[in-house]
């Protein structure tokens, strides 16, 4: 098995829709970025990256690329997934936690993880936090992500007598 711990950050801008862990979020203010920063997909695909020994987000999908300028955060997720899944490994499951005041991510946390989940072909699980109004995410300057994504170079099976359900 192989861990990956991923982040991204991104200022609030102007004139640009707000999209977040693969939704469109009416109303609220849109992060800044090379394609549609949505750190919640960004975070997953950098955790996916740094497990599978593939660089980053820059590395793979970076402004030298035009092809992914303005790309959607779930066209860049479902593309990391068939980059690490080419390169030999499986996805166990990803987890990321969105830290800002808005959006309200537990509004939308299960149609965010389907999406989400659907663009990686592997369980991914969301959660969000304040920073109890402490630096640029508290002062709703911006917006961070971390995720940790665990892939294995086997399908992951049940495993009969580990009582856990997984092998050793």
């Amino acid at each position: 098995m192989r861990v990956g711990i991923g982040t991204d950050i991104h200022a609030f801008g102007e004139d640009r829709e707000c999209w977040v862990a693969g939704l469109l979020w009416p109303g609220e203010r849109g992060l800044d970025g090379h394609s549609d920063g949505d750190v919640a997909a960004h975070a997953a695909c950098n955790a996916l990256f740094t497990a599978a020994g593939l660089g980053d987000l820059g590395a793979n999908f970076g402004v030298d690329r035009p092809e992914f300028r303005g790309a959607s955060g779930v066209t860049l997720l479902a593309e990391a997934a068939r980059l690490v899944r080419a390169a030999g490994f499986e996805i166990g499951n990803v987890s990321v936690q969105v830290v800002g005041v808005a959006p309200r991510i537990g509004k939308r946390r299960a149609e965010a993880e389907k999406v989400l989940s659907e663009a990686a072909g592997a369980p991914i699980t969301l959660s969000g936090a304040t920073t109890d109004g402490l630096g640029f995410t508290g002062r709703g300057e911006g917006l961070a992500a971390v995720a940790v994504a665990l892939l294995t170079s086997a399908p992951l099976t049940p495993s009969v007598g580990t009582g856990l359900g997984w092998p050793r």
